[in-house]
């Protein structure tokens, strides 16, 4: 999961720095995102799995890092889906 949301981010966020260069846990907001690159990511996140984010867990923290965002994915989205997206 985690390489998918590195693909997504290298797409869309227009980060300061590479993607390939953060840690799974850097903060993402140190890396340069910034609130447009984070509704950016989160309708890219929406459109690859076929996924609605709850508005619930539409966070400052769910951006802070590649860990963050592969965790909530990994809540929303079935098993089997994800398996077909990887």
């Amino acid at each position: 999961m985690n390489a998918q949301v590195r693909s997504i981010l290298q797409d869309t966020a227009c980060l300061d720095v590479p993607v390939d260069t953060l840690a799974d846990h850097d903060d993402l907001y140190d890396a340069g995102l910034s609130s447009l690159g984070t509704v950016r990511v989160m309708m890219a996140i929406e459109e690859t799995f076929s996924i609605q984010i709850p508005a619930t867990l539409i966070t400052h923290d769910l951006f802070q890092s590649i860990d963050s965002l592969a965790r909530v994915i990994e809540q929303i989205v079935p098993d089997e889906s994800i398996a077909t997206h990887t």
